[in-house]
Parts: structure tokens; sequence; C-alpha cells
């Protein structure tokens, strides 16, 4: 999931493991997103964190979610359709 070796020190913690502790450990490490890159200090502080992890996937689900906006793509994109078919906010078909 994460470059850079991060995986790979999230996974050679010792759990349970706090933020500070983690913070600690780890807080130098990239993330690289899209535009650009944060550290994962720079996350726990962003979202002010102070839970207490148990395994390796709280810490990934945490930083994945909460990270800046830089890692998103195009802001606003969706490839799905506005509206379904149907609903009542549809807008009025046009036949050509």
């Amino acid at each position: 999931m994460f470059r850079n070796g991060t995986d790979e020190r999230i996974e050679n913690q010792t759990y349970p493991l706090t933020a500070d502790e983690l913070a600690a450990e780890l807080g130098d490490a990239q993330l690289d997103l899209t535009h650009g890159s944060q550290t994962v200090s720079e996350v726990l502080e962003q979202i002010r964190c102070d839970e207490t992890f148990q395994r390796p996937e709280d810490v990934r689900f945490t930083l994945v979610g909460g990270v800046s906006e830089d890692a998103v793509g195009r802001k606003g994109y969706s490839d799905r359709d506005p509206t379904p078919p149907g609903s009542p906010e549809a807008p009025e078909t046009v036949s050509f």
C-alpha cells in the first residue's frame, strides 16, 4: 500500500501502539500522494489522532483516511451519473 518501506515499518511495530508512539517511531515516514507527500506525523496531527492501534491494518486505515486533499486526483470527479435513471431529480430526457 505505502512505498519506500513505510508498509514494512508499520508491520514491524509492536501492537497495541498509541498514536504518540506511532509518531515517535514512524513520524518521519513519507506518504507519497498524487500531488506531493505528507509524513505520518503530519497526517496524525492533521486529524488530531489520539487512538491506540491494535493492528497494522488500523494504522493503514487511519493514514489513508487522514491524508490531505493532495491525495485526491481530480477533485469533484465522478464516473457515476449524477442522478439515477427514473429519479425525480433527473433532468428531462431530450430526444433528437
